[in-house]
């Protein structure tokens, strides 16, 4: 079977030929039916939400997926891959909304529910084929077509059940509480969407320092708050009742002040000083009295969180707006004053500024305190902020009904199945994921919008509430045949039924779910289990395996394992990748939102997903951000990939030349080995094989892919390089045997990195029908430790050598006499120093045990050291070190540490060793090794020299040895020629002609 020829590389047509060749051989189809009944892995897809282009970060998480899938695929399991498509949400409903040219709720209900969320469910589906186009064109082997969908009434129904699973464990609640809220949304937010990326940003706020007027004292309290507008809903001031306050004078001949003493000026007048606990109960006038307040609240009371970091450890408490002033007023009886709207504008109880936004009142509030006089000092005041990570509007902390799961109550369990996930990198688990967990608290579930997963939860006017686990029971509720109600709303919202308690109408309850939930249900309901095939949920859970970037650490990781844990009692997945983020050229995560999105056609296009998927899995830490450099996509390609390929073209056109046949079984572990490079290449190839298949089952793929590099790189710059002569002269036939399952070996480890170049150089090598039918090649130990600590030395005094003759400047084909060798520790056989003194082309190799004759070393002071501590002395010194050996100095400085020259101890730092070499060596040392060139030469070796430089040309006493080298059937001599050399300060004419034999 002929190998060649082998065309220069060029990915983006081989790989466009390699896709159409799978798809018209189902080639992921043979795959699963190969490995149809092994022994399962399982691999969970996080979802994208197909409702805009697919951009280069989401092909950056999709190819760590692929990579771990294939390579478990080829260790013989059956790997499952479902994909999905994540489809509910705000991020579908913002989308739609700017279609429609929409800002608020009401126009959305204006516009109608039904039309508004058929719009969503258009806009998700608009770019799917994008997305399943972009994922077969990176080569990642996720099934598209089978995805589940997170709109559809298996999966929603499958939720539901989820729901009431948590409901009949008690763990299910509607509460009061103060949570993060997005007016332009509409909506609270949950605590895990606080951490993902970009959602605090830098502000500046006025922060302002307030005279609260005490009742029964001729003193003001002074507050420090960073939300003027809370102001309007003060009911009270906290203390730290450890914390030491003072009364002080107002400089400005106003009523004294009151602080706490380490936030008081150094030079303030003090009158009279307090502990915390002697405020409690001090009433004070408010700033704002818009809203009416029981007669008991304007009072100072304790808590714990109260700091003396900044401000001036006095706290306002506003309850509506503070989670921790909700927990001080429940615990003192205070009110909770609220005349904010859900818009975030101030209602009709403020009437200067009602409509407003309630951020946006703030400057006309703070001037407001300035001229009633209550304003001491206005600072601007820039801290981190929270924003919604959808839709970019500053949140607020506001008191409002939501639903919760108690997830607080089951902080043990979370932390107990963290205990059994291994994560990727390690630090995660205890750090960014174990402290999230440490920390929880109750999940806010759900949101006031309209396409999502509805509540099932239905209420009767006395308060009365059914938790609906499926569309059986509900039809059983209602009376009625609900098989094809769309369970989205409105369509569920119009479905009533009699209260199972009271017989009265139940409706049910408008919010849908937190769109975290439905991807946390993802293991069960993509089953649609437990109403579907049970087994096929049973028999895939937990999952081996998922990936996603560190920005769902505190999504999808987080709502899986919640969801799981609490309804079925184990973490859905045993082992999780946690990538970094791809960020543009700024550091910026790349986002639909912000539009720094690199097209991933425009890369496919111009290098190839096999050069993109090189990059990134060999390019450095997945654990780091990846700025996309299409400079390190080529340079990683030529480095590795063209490298491969080159060696292919070798391979390929001299086993034709040769007439040299691959085997025809499969891959074989007894290839003939005698020649030392033989030995050696099998054995590294052994090693790789080893270290790339722990990487991947160890999760770090730049592990595998630098061992990969390195034997790659090996197997052109030292086999290849070391044996041309071995193919050329075409005398042994084993080289072709070993270089041939090197490559195939290589191919397969190459695989699951760059499927498609893989896939093309296995093809060629053995005519199989694809490497990915193929199982993953196993360790031999042919591994030979002592050899390849041989082979390690030739290398480390081949290049050593090489930088001699650079540093003399002396042609690498001029021959040289010999070449003096210091290699402490590692014996040389003559294998071996025979492939180092071709390399070096010296005629002999001499090993010395110093370079003692060739090396002399001088040692001057160091003037900027010894200068400004012997002062003059330091001429006594030079004079001292110029007199004496300097080996002998500079071997007591590498012995003892220093040395004692004109009554002066000196260390490294006091002196500077210079060497100086031989005339007639070049010299190149690198620690304790050393090569040593001898430079002289004679007519004979000039002469080589000149024959070896002519490779392609003449030279009438070495012809027959140019002819061999250049694979020339004759060699004449004329005064022609259609090219010219410059061969030693000659001009040489050389002419070309193609044989009748080598046609």
């Amino acid at each position: 079977m002929p190998l060649g020829p082998v065309a220069p590389l060029d990915l983006v047509a081989l790989e466009r030929d390699a896709l159409e060749r799978w798809r018209e051989t189902d080639l992921f189809g043979q795959v699963r039916r190969l490995r149809k009944g092994a022994e399962p892995w399982i691999f969970y897809e996080g979802p994208p939400t197909a409702n805009g282009q697919p951009g280069l970060h989401h092909v950056w998480a999709r190819v760590f997926k692929d990579l771990f899938i294939r390579f478990q695929t080829m260790r013989g399991h059956d790997v499952p891959r479902k994909g999905g498509w994540d489809c509910h949400g705000l991020p579908v409903e913002i989308e739609v909304e700017k279609e429609l040219g929409i800002r608020s709720k009401h126009e959305i209900e204006a516009y109608g529910v039904e039309n508004f969320n058929r719009r969503c469910r258009e806009s998700v589906q608009r770019y799917v084929e994008d997305f399943a186009a972009v994922t077969e064109r990176a080569a990642v082997g996720i099934d598209t077509r089978d995805a589940y969908w997170t709109l559809s009434n298996d999966y929603i129904e499958s939720v539901w059940w989820l729901l009431r699973q948590l409901w009949d464990q008690g763990l299910l609640y509607e509460g009061h509480r103060v949570t993060p809220y997005c007016a332009r949304c509409g909506t609270a937010l949950s605590s895990h969407e606080l951490g993902q990326p970009g959602a605090y940003h830098d502000i500046t706020d006025p922060s302002v320092y307030v005279r609260f007027p005490l009742r029964d004292r001729d003193a003001d309290l002074l507050v420090w708050t960073t939300t003027p507008w809370t102001l309007i809903s003060n009911v009270a001031v906290a203390a730290g009742p450890d914390i030491e306050y003072v009364e002080v004078r107002d400089p400005e001949g106003g009523r004294d002040l009151i602080v706490a003493a380490a936030l008081a000026p150094d030079d303030a007048d003090v009158v009279a000083r307090f502990t915390g606990r002697d405020l409690l109960g001090w009433r004070y006038q408010r700033p704002f009295d818009f809203l009416p307040i029981a007669d008991d609240a304007q009072r100072v009371v304790a808590a714990d969180f109260v700091s003396t970091d900044e401000g001036t450890g006095l706290v306002h408490l506003a309850p509506a707006f503070g989670a921790d002033d909700m927990e001080v007023a429940r615990a003192e009886g205070l009110p909770v004053l609220n005349p904010v709207d859900g818009d975030g504008a101030f209602d009709h109880h403020v009437a200067p500024w009602q409509g407003r936004f309630v951020k946006d009142a703030d400057r006309d509030i703070v001037d407001d305190l300035d001229a009633r006089g209550v304003l001491v000092r206005e600072e601007p005041y820039t801290h981190a902020y929270p924003h919604c990570w959808r839709c970019d509007t500053p949140l607020i902390y506001w008191a409002k009904t939501s639903w919760f799961i108690r997830t607080s109550e089951r902080k043990a369990d979370l932390l107990a199945q963290n205990e059994r996930i291994g994560w990727h990198p390690e630090h995660i688990k205890y750090g960014r994921f174990g402290d999230w967990l440490e920390n929880n608290v109750d999940w806010a579930l759900s949101r006031d919008r309209y396409w999502g997963t509805p509540l099932p939860v239905w209420r009767c006017a006395d308060g009365h509430d059914t938790c609906v686990g499926s569309v059986a029971e509900l039809s059983s509720l209602a009376e009625a045949d609900l098989s094809d109600l769309d369970l989205h709303r409105p369509f569920v919202d119009e479905v009533t039924f009699p209260c199972p308690r009271c017989g009265g109408t139940t409706r049910r309850q408008l919010p849908v779910l937190d769109a975290w939930f439905d991807s946390g249900s993802m293991p069960s309901a993509q089953h649609h289990h437990p109403f579907g095939d049970r087994t096929a949920f049973e028999s895939a859970f937990p999952a081996d395996f998922i990936c996603e970037a560190i920005d769902q650490t505190r999504g999808w990781f987080y709502s899986l394992l919640a969801v799981n844990t609490l309804v079925f009692g184990e973490t859905p997945y045993r082992n999780v990748v946690c990538l970094d983020l791809v960020v543009d050229a700024a550091g910026k995560k790349m986002s639909k939102s912000t539009g720094n999105v690199i097209d991933p056609w425009q890369i496919f296009g111009e290098h190839g997903s096999d050069a993109l998927r090189w990059y990134f899995f060999s390019a450095g830490s997945p654990w780091t951000s990846r700025r996309v450099s299409e400079d390190g996509i080529r340079e990683a390609t030529r480095k590795t990939l063209l490298t491969l390929w080159n060696v292919l073209a070798f391979f390929a056109t001299y086993a034709d030349a040769d007439g040299w046949s691959p085997p025809t079984d499969e891959i074989s572990t007894e290839v003939e080995a005698t020649h030392v490079l033989d030995r050696w290449l099998l054995g590294e190839l052994d090693d790789t094989i080893a270290v790339v298949g722990a990487g991947l089952d160890d999760f770090d793929a730049l592990t595998a892919a630098t061992r990969l590099a390195t034997f790659v790189d090996d197997l052109s710059n030292w086999y290849v390089r070391r044996s041309r002569r071995r193919f050329w002269q075409a005398s042994d036939q084993s080289v072709y045997a070993v270089l041939h399952h090197a490559l195939v070996a290589t191919a397969r480890l190459l695989a699951p990195f760059c499927p498609f170049l893989a896939d093309d150089i296995h093809s060629r090598l053995t005519g199989d029908a694809s490497v990915h039918l193929c199982d993953w090649p196993l360790s031999t130990g042919r591994r030979d430790p002592a050899l390849a600590a041989e082979v390690d030395a030739a290398r480390r005094l081949v290049a050593l050598g090489r930088a001699a003759r650079t540093d003399a400047k002396v042609r690498v084909r001029q021959p040289l006499r010999r070449a003096l060798l210091l290699h402490p520790g590692v014996e040389l056989s003559d294998a071996i120093r025979r492939e180092v003194a071709d390399e070096l082309n010296v005629k002999e190799l001499e090993d010395v045990e110093s370079l003692a004759g060739l090396l002399t070393w001088t040692v001057v002071p160091n003037f900027r050291t010894l200068g400004p501590r012997l002062g003059r002395r330091v001429d006594e010194v030079k004079q001292a070190l110029a007199e004496a050996d300097g080996s002998a100095v500079r071997r007591a400085l590498t012995e003892h540490g220093h040395v004692e020259v004109a009554g002066e101890r000196l260390g490294p730092d006091d002196v500077e060793v210079r060497a100086h070499q031989h005339e007639d060596f070049a010299i190149t040392h690198e620690g304790s090794w050393a090569v040593a060139l001898d430079l002289d030469l004679d007519e004979d070796l000039r002469l080589e020299g000149v024959a070896r430089e002519l490779v392609r040309g003449l030279n009438a006493a070495h012809g027959d040895w140019i002819a061999s080298e250049v694979l020339a059937v004759a060699l004449d001599r004329g005064a022609g020629g259609d090219h010219r050399l410059d061969v030693d300060g000659e001009s040489v004419a050389v002419a070309l002609e193609l044989s009748s034999e080598g046609r």
